[in-house]
């Protein structure tokens, strides 16, 4: 009997993810064929989906929900290729950066309606808004942690702000990005990778020093 039971539990659990992956598939195809996500319809999605109307408020509150994990995706694969920052691992810094943003804005541009949907929905929907900032600030607090570390090894001149160097690269980078998919068809995305790995490395991580002379005796007379 108890095998009947998990047997029965286990159907349940997969068809519950068959329908959810069924709707969250439905919007980003919708959205993939150039449909306006504030234009889509529940009934739209769940016709798209081939599923009930009860089925999608069993899994979601509302469409929200579904961009929201369906940018969490997206996040996921982020903050994958995050994971292999090491700023410490050579002075070939420029060119990892570049290969880092290469596969970043390959991302980008792959999933390019969600993310577009996404800032679109963030300016009047407080949910989405949270999470596209909470994910940003995320990407923000881990740049900080590897420029503070870096400036602890004496790598990075401590005369760098940190916390503005990180907040400039990240959100004015994340902004750089969407802006050049918008008006760029691919053939720029190396030259943009190439931009933001050299400014990344060589405006912050190894940023020259500065020094501040001091008068001289001369000059205080």
């Amino acid at each position: 009997m108890a095998s009947v039971t998990r047997r029965r539990d286990r159907d349940l659990q997969e068809r519950s993810t068959e329908a959810e992956t069924k709707l969250v598939s439905a919007v980003e195809r919708l959205l993939n064929a150039g449909e306006s996500f504030t234009e889509i319809s529940v009934q739209r999605i769940i016709e798209e989906a081939g599923v009930s109307r009860a089925t999608f408020y069993a899994y979601f509150q509302g469409k929200p929900d579904i961009l929201r994990r369906l940018a969490q995706k997206i996040r996921d694969a982020s903050l994958a290729l995050a994971e292999q920052w090491d700023p410490g691992a050579g002075e070939d810094g420029a060119d990892r950066y570049t290969a880092f943003f290469q596969d970043v804005l390959a991302l980008h541009r792959a999933h390019h309606p969600v993310l577009s949907a996404v800032r679109e929905v963030a300016t009047y929907d407080a949910a989405v808004r949270d999470f596209y900032t909470a994910d940003l600030e995320g990407f923000d607090e881990a740049v900080l942690a590897t420029l503070l570390e870096q400036q602890r090894a004496g790598a990075t001149p401590s005369d760098l702000d940190a916390v503005a160097a990180s907040r400039v690269i990240v959100w004015g980078g994340a902004q750089a990005m969407a802006h050049h998919i918008n008006v760029d068809d691919g053939s720029g995305d190396a030259a943009l990778a190439r931009e933001l790995g050299h400014i990344w490395w060589y405006g912050a991580y190894r940023r020259p020093g500065t020094t501040i002379d001091q008068p001289s005796s001369e000059d205080m007379k």
